[in-house]
């Protein structure tokens, strides 16, 4: 299958678990009527992005209420659903966590974000995931019937060096459900969906949760679709709402055909650096 039609439900978040729940099944039923075959959530959809909210909104994999209804949905829907992220508990430690489900409503693949968010942008913006979080360790790259799907979360694009250990593993979509900022989202968000695209010729994804006024961490929203040349085939405002679009994989191919990027690698001079 060279064709994917996805969904990005740029959701609205707030302070209270099922009702983030409800907005998220709400959207994944309107993708479904657009006759989207896989979904995308936000990271940290069903959770405020504050430090004191991932402790308080953290669910055990096992006994996830959140995880059970998006599985059920994708069940139902014979769908895949990529369930943005949640905050994840595990004996004394938090992770900040993807889900991947397939049509069946099974657990494909989980991500743990490897590169936590820990920045001072001065007079604008501090931040510290490490305070309650724990990394994840793991690179994730989700065998589908789509073909193999890489999965990051947010901060994680930031580092070139993750996106090409998924492309070179076969990687053709590189997916992060992120919460950019409205520091670091105009000047960055954008220009590195469009990076990481270009740079490893795939179709690159982001997901984030729409503008909220009333949030003390206010995500910049303008969820992404990128394609292999580096440009922007479909993106979103600050508010709410979906975009459904299709792409074809057969690009990829056609533009590393013409822009021979990963041929042309020096390997035997990174591999002589690297030692």
């Amino acid at each position: 299958m060279t064709k994917i039609k996805f969904a990005l439900c740029q959701m609205n978040v707030v302070d209270n678990k099922e009702e983030n729940i409800s907005t998220a099944s709400l959207m994944i039923e309107k993708s479904l009527s657009e006759n989207a075959n896989f979904i995308i959530l936000p990271e940290m959809f069903n959770c405020p992005y504050s430090n004191d909210k991932f402790i308080e909104y953290g669910e055990e994999e096992s006994d996830s209420p959140t995880l059970n209804k998006i599985s059920s949905l994708a069940k139902k829907n014979n769908v895949h659903i990529l369930a943005g992220s949640i905050p994840e508990k595990e004996k004394d430690k938090l992770y900040n966590t993807s889900y991947l489900f397939d049509k069946k409503g099974n657990i494909i693949a989980k991500h743990r974000k490897m590169h936590l968010f820990d920045i001072d942008v001065k007079g604008k913006i501090t931040f510290r995931e490490s305070d309650v979080l724990t990394s994840g360790d793991e690179f994730t790259i989700a065998k589908t019937e789509f073909g193999k799907i890489g999965i990051g979360i947010c901060y994680d694009i930031r580092f070139p060096e993750l996106a090409r250990v998924m492309v070179e593993h076969g990687a053709s979509v590189l997916i992060y459900p992120g919460a950019f900022n409205m520091t670091t989202g105009p000047a960055h968000w954008e220009l590195l969906f469009r990076s990481r695209a270009l740079d490893n010729q795939v179709f690159c994804i982001g997901v984030a949760p729409a503008l909220n006024k009333d949030a003390s961490y206010r995500s910049y929203g303008h969820s992404i679709i990128t394609n292999p040349w580096g440009e922007v085939i479909a993106q979103a405002s600050e508010k709410e709402g979906l975009i459904i679009s299709e792409i074809d994989l057969s690009e990829i191919k056609k533009i590393r055909e013409e822009l021979p990027l990963l041929k042309n690698k020096r390997k035997d001079l990174y591999e002589v650096i690297r030692k």
